[in-house]
């Protein structure tokens, strides 16, 4: 057995996680990925060919100085920034994000969302559940996780095989289903993963596989059930991970344009790479990429954080919408963002705002739903939801049925047997279909 092992990880989630990947067993996690790829489920056919990239912004980020600003509250409301008209009208934006405001029409806004918890961790983002539903065991799945469980964890595209979930900065979990289920994160051992050690070559590989098929051959005659002459396929799938080396390629921004990588400004802001690696390996066929971007904490000097991070992600997510629909990929693929919660309306004493979770926002682009507009509307400071409340968990099956999951009917087992709903707030946000 060759392996290869990547280095623990730890966020603030506060479980430890470590890579690796086994090649002659073939295994993510410890677990074979033959046999992961076998525990694919029916609904996979159902799959709309649509994949997402999740965007968490840790800290819980202030709406009303982003995409719901209040120009006619009182000063210690209203804050310091003003709001600007994008090419939709009514659909104003922050006036740090002119990029965004230029193509209004290919994003939405929902302003109104409602039945956020005041919990400083990234469930809600994750999975549209509090930190708290099923902790006892494990806690509930994200949605990147959901995908591979349903799907199996990696997927056959045209460029050879990738995983179906990848997770660029760790903030994901994967909850009841376990580590089978959970992102692939390539850090930077993680991508020294994607390569075969110096001293296996492609032909001993080739030796290994050749015994595995062999012994395969010995027990077939005594199976009944047919699975076993699936083996060489989901081994092939396996290999394919590693030996296309698609992955490893959509990783190494190095091989993209610099104009493109200017475009996005991933060399001079930090984590504007992420953007740009998301693009590309949603280009590359992994079904969903999930990362955090920035710190948005802002319990003082929230004006002075604004304009240091809004104007870096106005650039990055105008540069990934701009980037997806150039390849013909906008359509089928969904971009979501949000945090944990808003902030205070009011504008407290050390020019910050604090932790507010009776409103928020929930920002989503792509996807072939239907853009260019406001969703909702909050109380003219911005306290909570006034018009077409939203809850989040609507966001979700949103977007899960824009997957082809159908949140009414799907239920995964939970380590205890019981099925579990995808949700328990099922209900579609029409505006967008």
């Amino acid at each position: 057995m060759l392996t290869f092992h990547g280095a623990a990880h730890q966020f603030c989630d506060r479980f430890a996680r470590r890579d690796f990947l086994r090649i002659g067993g073939l295994a993510f996690g410890g677990l074979t990925l033959p046999g992961l790829l076998r525990a694919e489920h029916a609904s996979g056919s159902l799959a709309t060919g649509k994949s997402i990239i999740n965007i968490y912004l840790p800290g819980g980020p202030t709406h009303l100085d982003l995409f719901d600003l209040k120009p006619k509250a009182p000063r210690e409301f209203r804050g310091e920034l003003s709001p600007i008209a994008t090419n939709v009208p009514g659909l104003d934006i922050c006036e740090l994000m002119p990029r965004l405001a230029r193509i209004g029409n290919q994003f939405s806004v929902v302003r109104s969302i409602t039945g956020l918890r005041n919990e400083h961790a990234p469930f809600q983002s994750d999975s549209g559940w509090s930190e708290l539903s099923l902790k006892n065991l494990g806690g509930r799945p994200g949605i990147g996780s959901v995908m591979s469980r349903l799907w199996g964890p990696s997927q056959t595209t045209e460029h050879g095989t990738a995983p179906t979930f990848v997770d660029l900065t760790g903030w994901t979990r994967s909850g009841f289903t376990g580590q089978i289920n959970a992102g692939y994160r390539p850090d930077a051992q993680g991508r020294q993963n994607l390569s075969l050690n110096q001293n296996v070559s492609l032909e001993r590989l080739d030796d290994r596989r050749a015994l595995l098929e062999g012994l395969d051959r010995m027990q077939r005659s005594v199976d009944n059930s047919g699975m076993l002459s699936a083996i060489d396929s989901y081994t092939e799938r396996a290999v394919g991970i590693v030996t296309s080396g698609q992955l490893a390629k959509a990783l190494d921004i190095r091989q993209e344009d610099p104009r493109v990588v200017d475009r996005f400004a991933a060399k001079n802001n930090l984590g504007n790479d992420r953007f740009l690696l998301a693009s590309r390996l949603i280009q590359a066929g992994v079904r969903c990429v999930s990362f955090s971007w920035g710190g948005w904490d802002t319990h003082g000097n929230n004006f002075v954080q604004m304009r240091r991070l809004v104007p870096a992600l106005d650039q990055g997510m105008s540069a990934l919408i701009n980037d997806l629909e150039a390849h013909g990929a906008l359509d089928n693929t969904i971009i979501m963002m949000s945090g944990e919660f808003g902030r205070t309306p009011r504008v407290n004493k050390t020019a910050g705002r604090d932790h507010w979770p009776r409103a928020s926002f929930f920002f989503l682009a792509g996807g072939g739903l239907r853009h260019g507009q406001a969703i909702g509307a909050t109380s003219k400071n911005g306290e909570e939801p006034i018009e077409r409340p939203v809850h989040l968990q609507h966001v979700f099956h949103t977007v899960y049925q824009q997957l082809g999951i159908d949140p009414n009917t799907v239920v995964l087992n939970d380590p205890n047997g019981r099925p579990q709903y995808l949700l328990e707030n099922r209900q579609v946000i029409s505006e967008l279909l």
